[in-house]
């Protein structure tokens, strides 16, 4: 009883704190930076780039349900915690020695080498540290609610100086000290926890807390239902293996997604059909549990279009915005801390909001939230679209039209992301509770991975290589990189017409040092630049214009369909708002 009445928070709070801010800072920093050390220093064409981009930020969220089970069943979470940090620090010095040795096989060899310990590290180190937080407190305490707010703002904080400090050393300097900082980091965190884990997390008793899991012993009653619920287990796992093959064939053969996105969607797909035909579920939970993944299905349509800020988004405040503040040139990668900031500022005044709406039984239900939530995403989007239209691609748009759009995005976040999660927990049965709010990270996995397939139509520039060869001469400064002890270009040159042409991304226009001179080589190279013309389902993106508007439609489209179907979502929620 005194822990439920204590004022303030446990050490152990603070502890975890540090440790995730810094995680996040080498997570966030490293994303700030990906895709422009793709495009402008590995030379990947921006639409490989934007795929390879998808495919990794998918599996940053389909692999913790592996590291939670080992966790779970054989680590626990204090030695995951360490294995997992380290894999990722190991990641982020395999991204520095990739960048150490551009122009070499070795360079992208490392580079892979390093998401894919990322990928790994990840899996183990995410699903652990937010599930030591609840453990600090007694049951019952009340303080709960309050330390995850705590902690969460580690996360944003985390996320907001983390492209300020690697997208400076990064972008203004060299990629590699972007990526070794990010590594760093990381290696503050795991040693701050190992230095204080023993003294600080620890339970409201004093006990260990994260230890290695003791054996578990089912008991005797709960084997007994189980023998009375379980209608051919067998018969029901061969079912959904069989269909998960089909789902292989289908995405792979049919859809033409490659290896890593099939995983993701016919995982989850076939993962999300196992549990709901449990035989052990009731209809009211059958029935709560069809609407998680009917919600799941919308925020899919949110995270993919909100997550271009690493991918699409990027290259056009890298290539298509203008960053020019008093002289100074602002780095591209800093856009990325406008919604962590935002979420630091706005979210108390949303949790004040929905207390105030809750006290007079006015407040919206989830599934009016989350639409309001995509709503507001396809208004981000429109302002943006309205900024680029009938912008010719040698100008550059005022970073207002940018920052308007992340602005609007994070007040749509704030209706929906906290919303969803509180929507689970409640939806699902409580013996589901944790595989249920893993499917639901599920759904995270395939929008980052579908985000990485939008972005793959950003229409981005070629420029013609003959006149950038001629501003070259004129500027005496190697705009396009060579191969090694060649007069070879490193970039892919693309044939329109009869002539080579090159993505924009690869010209440095950094080496100009003086920014009129700067301005006035961009504005001669891109004058007769190419977009090569892509489709989706059957709407044609052939500008900045029409990229954007197609987030209009999807976000605006999936935000009405939502609210159309709140009556029913309700009812089928049983009394659950």
């Amino acid at each position: 009883m005194e822990q439920t009445i204590q004022k303030g928070h446990p050490k152990g709070l603070y502890l975890l704190f540090v440790t995730e801010m810094w995680e996040r800072f080498s997570y966030y920093g490293m994303r700030a930076i990906l895709m422009l050390f793709m495009t402008k220093a590995l030379l990947f064409d921006s639409e490989f780039a934007s795929g390879l981009y998808g495919n990794y930020t998918g599996l940053v969220y389909l692999t913790p349900l592996i590291g939670g089970y080992i966790s779970d069943r054989y680590w626990g979470n204090r030695k995951s915690i360490l294995v997992g940090g380290i894999i990722m620090a190991i990641g982020q010095f395999m991204l520095f020695f990739s960048a150490s040795s551009l122009g070499t096989s070795f360079a992208s060899i490392a580079f892979y080498i390093g998401l894919l310990s990322l990928i790994i590290g990840n899996g183990f180190f995410k699903p652990n540290i937010s599930t030591m937080v609840n453990q600090l407190y007694a049951p019952g305490d009340k303080r709960v609610d309050g330390a995850f707010s705590i902690f969460y703002m580690g996360i944003n904080l985390g996320a907001f100086f983390s492209p300020l400090v690697c997208g400076t050393l990064a972008e203004k300097v060299d990629y590699r000290w972007g990526f070794l900082a990010a590594g760093i980091g990381m290696l503050i965190g795991v040693a701050v926890f190992e230095l204080l884990k023993n003294k600080y997390i620890v339970s409201a008793d004093g006990e260990i807390v994260g230890g290695k899991p003791k054996p578990y012993e089912k008991p005797i009653e709960e084997a007994k239902e189980e023998k009375t619920t379980a209608a051919n287990p067998i018969q029901r796992i061969a079912l959904w293996l069989a269909v998960y093959g089909a789902l292989w064939y289908v995405f792979m053969q049919l859809v033409g997604f490659n290896f890593v996105s099939t995983l993701i969607f016919a995982t989850s797909i076939a993962a999300s059909g196992f549990v709901i035909t449990d035989p052990s579920l009731s209809k009211i939970e059958r029935s709560r549990i069809i609407v998680i993944y009917i919600i799941a299905f919308f925020v899919i349509f949110f995270w993919s279009a909100f997550e271009q800020a690493g991918a699409s988004l990027t290259l056009f405040a890298d290539q298509q915005t203008d960053r020019t503040i008093f002289g100074w040139e602002m780095p591209a990668s800093y856009f990325q801390s406008v919604n962590p900031l935002a979420i630091i500022i706005f979210a108390p005044l949303f949790a004040v909001l929905w207390g105030y709406l809750g006290k007079r039984n006015m407040e919206p239900a989830s599934p009016v939230k989350q639409a309001v939530g995509l709503f507001l995403l396809a208004i981000g989007y429109f302002i943006i679209a309205v900024g680029v239209s009938g912008v010719e691609g040698s100008t550059k748009t005022s970073m207002f039209w940018l920052l308007s759009m992340y602005l609007v995005h994070t007040l749509g976040e704030l209706c929906l992301s906290p919303i969803g999660l509180s929507m689970v927990a409640r939806l699902a049965p409580l013996r589901l509770g944790s595989l249920l709010m893993g499917i639901w990270f599920m759904s995270n996995a395939m929008a980052n991975d579908f985000a990485g397939m939008l972005s793959k139509l950003y229409p981005e520039q070629y420029v013609n290589v003959q006149t950038v060869l001629a501003q070259e001469a004129s500027s005496k400064v190697q705009l396009l990189e060579r191969k090694e002890g060649k007069d070879e270009l490193l970039a892919e040159p693309k044939t329109f017409g009869d002539q080579d042409y090159v993505a924009i991304s690869s010209v440095n226009f950094s080496k100009i040092k003086a920014k009129a001179k700067r301005d006035a080589a961009f504005k001669q190279i891109t004058t007769d630049s190419q977009v090569q013309e892509k489709s989706f389902f059957g709407f044609k993106v052939n500008s900045l214009y029409s990229f954007f508007m197609v987030f209009v439609f999807m976000g605006g489209i999936a935000a009405i369909i939502l609210f159309l179907l709140q009556k029913k979502l309700l009812s089928m929620m049983h009394g659950i708002r």
